[in-house]
């Protein structure tokens, strides 16, 4: 299985975990997943200082920039494989 059906896969079992990941986990799994299908952050950060989930969702995928589709793509699909385990 190529790794676009493999990441497509982990994304339609992110929804269906046993148990709710950590706020931690999840920022993860945002921030991989946004890499995965956009490439680097193309927005502006929130302009509301205090919507810190917004901030921290800018932020967590910020921190990914340069890297790419595909090593985030396998990070997202390893990561869920963890989580199911």
């Amino acid at each position: 299985m190529d790794l676009k059906m493999l990441f497509d896969q982990a994304v339609a079992d992110s929804k269906s975990l046993s148990e709710r990941p950590s706020n931690e986990t999840l920022l993860q799994l945002y921030s991989l997943y946004k890499q995965s299908t956009e490439g680097d952050v193309n927005t502006d950060p929130p302009s509301n200082p205090f919507d810190f989930v917004s901030k921290a969702k800018y932020e967590a995928w910020s921190g990914l920039k340069g890297k790419t589709k595909e090593a985030a793509q396998q990070e997202y699909v390893d990561l869920i494989g963890k989580l199911k385990n």
